[in-house]
């Protein structure tokens, strides 16, 4: 691992960090590196923490592990921490492996509800109320500010069982189509999932890019694009039909052959299932061979596929559009979850006062903002509308794996500046096109006319007792595989037959308990839970 380089730059930048840092943020709150907190021998405690690794740190910054960002926080934070890596695409695994082998950290960084859920059930996790009534102050002031973290936190013993953001509500993904393709074919954006079919149908048979040759296709029907083909047909499981909550199947069914028609004709690649990340739907889209492609907007990696499709295809013009009307309605794709709950503290910790100190640093404003912009002058300039604007693309690569080590800092504390686009460089032409893309999408997206499809932000959904989930998940894989060969098999497997399979073993595994489970969930908690339509007052 080359550690040399970072450990150079915080040998003698950590007294510019803090510098910088506090001139950025103002009054933090943080009481970061209190000589109080060491231990008679003068150390400070030690405390383990796990932070997702989505393979994103580049070589020369050493690994996620360890890297310029893990010594910052040590060295600038009340503790000592030791990380250890959990596979982004693979997390719920390994932490369920970590805990039942009494190996796991004392602070779990998480978006999962379900998993939190089940460490609940299973006593695994402390609760936290009375740790930040004795040891909080950041924390507790950001609770008093923002009530509704106690809200999501608290479990049903009445007590809050972890830690969490803040976001406001924020774009997510996003449904990007190739406006020059549009207009060379005389086509307009389309409205309806019928327009959409017949633009798909175009960009695979008519030649879109001008190479005479047949090498394009509409979309793909892989990772978020698929997901997005879902949400149009409002295709979420769960739905709300005459003030009840039911286990929907006609909308499957609906998505599903959309899908088909788009497979049986040429218009979507094939070999889609073979990319369950996206990544070859990805590659495409940036090679200028597919029209429509579904993917995120946050974040400095989405800018830079848009900055690689306008490498590759200077002359291309992208836009950002609403999601097409079904039969079902018009909705919009899943959005950011605005307030999070992101930590959990493992209950065989041995030092919860350590962790809730920690917990006050990385979620201060100090820490939150030295991760997501670095170093003025360095990384980060103060923009024309007050943001902080990154400015150097080399410097950047060294932010842009950082995220995972924020999961407790509110982008709400910054107000408009905690707007990704906010920070984009409008003097740089790509990112002003993407910054307007953005304003479009939150015009579009935010809108509770148009409304995600699912009845909340998946992070909000109860998680029923071990029993019920039992049901859910057996089955859920042959579920998903019966739609899939219905896509895929031609004329000899259908919707329809695919609609009748799945009902079956739905009905043979005991699907009605957990229907009947959800549905009594919704009866008793609609008026208090924080469902689809509280979602829109964070705008």
């Amino acid at each position: 691992m080359k550690t040399k380089g970072f450990t150079k730059w915080l040998n003698v930048g950590v007294a510019a960090v803090l510098t910088s840092t506090v001139a950025l943020a103002g009054c933090s709150g943080s009481k970061e590196a209190d000589s109080n907190s060491k231990d008679a021998n003068g150390k400070k405690p030690e405390i383990s923490a796990t932070v997702y690794d989505r393979g994103l740190v580049p070589q020369e910054e050493g690994t996620i592990e360890k890297n310029r960002w893990t010594e910052w926080i040590n060295s600038n934070g009340p503790v000592n921490v030791k990380f250890t890596a959990i596979p982004r695409n693979d997390a719920t695994a390994k932490l369920t492996t970590l805990f039942a082998s009494g190996s796991a950290p004392d602070l779990i960084f998480d978006f999962s509800n379900v998993l939190r859920g089940q460490l609940y059930a299973q006593k695994q996790i402390k609760p936290v109320d009375d740790l930040i009534n004795k040891y909080s102050t950041t924390y507790k002031q950001l609770l008093e500010k923002y009530p509704v973290l106690k809200t999501v936190a608290t479990m049903p013993d009445g007590k809050m069982y972890g830690f969490g953001i803040i976001n406001g509500l924020q774009t997510n993904h996003a449904l990007y189509i190739r406006a020059d393709w549009l207009k060379k074919l005389n086509m307009e954006p389309p409205q309806t999932t019928e327009d959409l079919y017949k633009v798909m149908k175009a960009f695979a048979e008519q030649d879109p890019d001008g190479n005479n040759k047949k090498d394009t296709y509409g979309t793909s029907l892989a990772y978020i694009t698929n997901q997005i083909i879902n949400a149009m047909f409002q295709n979420v499981k769960w739905v709300v039909e005459d003030g009840k909550l039911i286990h929907d199947w006609e909308r499957s069914k609906a998505a599903t052959a959309f899908k088909k028609r788009l497979y049986d004709e040429g218009l979507v690649d094939k070999d889609y299932l073979t990319d369950k990340s996206g990544q070859k739907a990805q590659q495409d889209w940036v090679n200028g061979k597919i029209g429509m492609w579904g993917g995120q907007m946050t974040g400095a990696a989405w800018l830079q596929i848009y900055e690689s499709l306008k490498k590759n295809n200077p002359s291309a013009e992208v836009i950002v559009i609403p999601l097409p009307k079904s039969s079902y309605g018009q909705f919009s794709p899943t959005i950011q979850n605005p307030v999070q709950i992101t930590a959990v503290i493992n209950n065989e910790a041995k030092n919860p006062e350590a962790i809730m100190k920690y917990i006050d640093f990385i979620s201060s404003e100090t820490a939150g903002k030295t991760l997501k912009y670095g170093l003025e002058g360095t990384h980060f300039t103060q923009g024309k509308n007050g943001c902080p604007v990154l400015v150097d693309k080399e410097k950047e690569k060294q932010l842009s794996y950082a995220g995972d080590f924020r999961m407790l800092f509110s982008p709400a504390l910054e107000g408009k500046c905690g707007k990704y686009e906010e920070t984009l460089n409008q003097d740089n032409p790509q990112e002003k096109e993407f910054y307007n893309m953005m304003k479009k999408a939150n015009e579009y997206y935010l809108n509770p006319e148009r409304p995600i499809a699912d009845i909340t932000h998946g992070e909000h959904m109860p998680t029923p007792p071990d029993d019920i989930q039992l049901i859910d998940t057996s089955i859920k894989k042959q579920i998903d595989d019966i739609w899939i060969k219905a896509v895929v098999s031609g004329a000899s497997y259908t919707p329809d037959q695919a609609l009748a399979e799945a009902k079956s073993l739905w009905d043979k595994a005991g699907g009605k308990q957990v229907d009947d489970w959800y549905a009594k969930w919704y009866s008793e908690n609609k008026d208090k839970a924080l469902l689809r339509d509280k979602l829109y007052q964070f705008k």
